[in-house]
C-alpha cells in the first residue's frame, strides 16, 4: 500500500475507522444505475449490473434525465431489469414536463409490470430554463407526485434529502419543512445528497429527529471515480469537498493503482464510521462501473450468492474487468447544467 495511505490510516483513531470491523454487520446496500444513451454505454451498463448483482443489494435504482430527457430509457432499462434479472428495481420518476394523466400513466406501467418502487422526485427544468416551473396540469412538487402515487397503488417510495439544503432553499429550516412534507405524503423513505464529511450527516440527522421525521434516513455515497469531476458536480450541486480530501487524492491522476486505493478506503471509511452510530443502510452511485462499487462492497463484508442473475448477465460481468473505471462520470457537459440520465446525487436541483 502506498504511504501516504499508510500514515492516513494510521492517523485515524480506531473508533473513526476499522475496515476489517468484524464487530459490525455486512450493511445493507443498495446501488444506482444511469440509463444508456449509445450502444457502448449500454454495453458498460449490462457489465456493470452483471458484476454487481451476485451481491444481492436490497435495491437498484435507475436515475431520470432532466426535463424527463431519459424516460424511455429509464423504463426500458427498469423492465429489462424486472424482466431478466432478480433484481428489485426502483424507477426514478420527475415531475417536470408532463401532465399528471402522462406522469400516472407511467407509474402504472410500472405497476403493472411488477415495478414497486418509485424514486419521487421533483426534478431538473429542461436544458435552456433558468428556473423551475409547474407544468399547468401536473404535478407542482415532489410532495404533490408522492400523494399522486399512494392514490394509484401501494408503492414503496423513497424521496430526496439534502444534508447540506438545497441551492434553490429559502434557507435550511424551509428545506427541512419540504423534506417532511414528502414524507408526510406517504414517502418510505429518503435518500441524501452525497456528502464526504459524515459529520454533515449526522448533524442532518438529528435535525430530522428534531424535526419529528422517523422514516429512514439512507446516506447517498459517492465513490470518487474521477476527483475533477466530483470537484465541478460538487460546485454545482452545494456539497463541501473537504480538504483532507483533496489532500487524499494529490498525486493520484497517474497513478491508477493508487486511486482505486484511496477512493475505496473513502467511502468505507465513510459508511463504517456511520455504523458505529447505528446507521446500516446505504446508497451507492455506481455511475454504471462496477469494479469501484464492487471493491468496497467487498470490504464491507458483501459477497456474492448463487442466485442473483441470470446466466447472460452472469457472463457480461466477466467481459467488465476489462471496462476503464478512470473514464469518469458518463458524459456530461457543465455548461448546460443537465446531463441525461444524471446520477440523483450530482446535479443541483433535480431532487426539489
Amino acid at each position: 500500500m502506498n504511504r501516504a495511505v499508510k500514515n492516513w490510516l494510521s492517523s485515524q483513531s480506531t473508533d473513526h475507522i476499522s475496515l476489517c470491523a468484524t464487530d459490525r454487520p455486512v450493511p445493507a446496500l443498495s446501488f444506482e444505475f444511469v440509463p444508456p444513451r449509445t450502444d457502448a454505454m449500454e454495453q458498460r451498463l449490462w457489465q456493470c449490473i452483471g458484476h454487481l448483482a451476485p451481491l444481492a443489494p436490497r435495491f437498484v435504482s435507475v436515475t431520470y434525465g432532466a426535463g424527463g430527457t431519459t424516460q424511455a430509457g429509464t423504463l426500458s432499462t427498469v423492465l429489462r431489469l424486472k424482466q431478466e434479472t432478480d433484481l428489485v428495481p426502483a424507477a426514478h420518476l420527475t415531475c417536470v414536463g408532463a401532465t399528471r394523466e402522462d406522469v400516472d400513466d407511467l407509474a402504472h406501467r410500472y405497476w403493472d409490470a411488477g415495478v414497486k418502487h418509485i424514486v419521487a422526485l421533483r426534478g431538473d427544468p429542461p436544458t435552456g430554463a433558468a428556473d423551475y416551473i409547474p407544468r399547468p396540469g401536473g404535478y407542482a412538487h415532489a410532495s404533490d407526485l408522492v400523494a399522486g402515487l399512494r392514490r394509484i397503488a401501494d408503492f414503496e417510495i423513497s424521496v430526496a434529502a439534502y444534508p447540506e439544503t438545497h441551492p434553490t432553499a429559502s434557507s435550511p429550516e424551509a428545506d427541512l419543512d419540504n423534506l417532511k412534507r414528502k414524507l408526510d405524503a406517504g414517502a418510505t423513505r429518503a435518500i441524501t445528497q452525497y456528502f464526504f464529511d459524515t459529520e454533515t450527516y449526522l448533524r442532518f440527522f438529528d435535525r430530522c429527529l428534531a424535526a419529528g421525521i422517523t422514516e429512514p434516513i439512507i446516506p447517498g455515497i459517492m465513490p470518487v471515480s474521477n476527483y475533477e469531476q466530483i470537484i465541478r458536480f460538487s460546485a454545482l450541486c452545494g456539497v463541501t469537498v473537504p480538504a483532507w480530501l483533496t489532500h487524499l487524492f494529490e498525486g493520484t491522476v497517474e497513478n491508477p493503482e493508487l486511486w482505486r486505493v484511496v477512493a475505496s478506503i473513502v467511502a468505507v471509511d465513510q459508511i463504517r464510521h456511520l455504523q458505529s452510530y447505528g446507521i446500516n443502510e446505504f446508497h451507492v452511485s455506481t455511475l454504471n462501473r462496477s469494479d469501484l462499487t464492487y471493491a468496497i462492497a467487498h470490504m464491507l463484508g458483501a459477497r456474492p450468492t448463487e442466485h442473483c442473475a441470470t446466466e447472460k448477465l452472469r457472463e457480461c460481468s466477466v467481459r467488465a474487468e476489462s471496462i476503464d473505471e478512470r473514464e469518469g462520470l458518463p458524459d456530461f457537459d457543465a455548461s448546460e447544467r443537465t446531463q441525461e440520465g444524471a446520477p440523483p446525487f450530482m446535479l443541483r436541483t433535480l431532487f426539489g
